[in-house]
């Protein structure tokens, strides 16, 4: 699967696909509202201790931003290596907003 790594894309794959995540304003957007937080600084703390559960609500926000929909329940029932997860969801993150995050 092609994917752009200028806008920030990521692959991970999910059930032996490819798919893409990007973090976008409307997953920032989502992930402030899923964890209750009032603030770009408080969502980096709150994704600094992240429980299997948030790991798949944070994988739902960056599917969707790569342009496709997955529940974290449909996520739950992929399967997803975990260690693969994390580090596309880190990298996810340092594609958009830069080194330091």
């Amino acid at each position: 699967m092609l994917h752009n790594r200028a806008r920030g894309e990521v692959l991970l794959s999910i059930s032996g696909r490819d798919r893409k995540l990007c973090l976008t304003l409307g997953a920032l957007a989502e992930l402030e509202a899923a964890f209750d937080v009032v603030s770009f600084a408080e969502l980096g703390e709150r994704l600094a201790h992240l429980t299997a559960a948030d790991l798949l609500t944070v994988l739902s926000a960056l599917v969707a931003g790569g342009g496709e929909v997955m529940s974290p329940a449909e996520l739950a029932a992929s399967r997803i290596d975990p260690r693969a997860a994390a580090e596309a969801v880190a990298e996810a993150f340092k594609q958009a907003l830069g080194d330091d995050a």
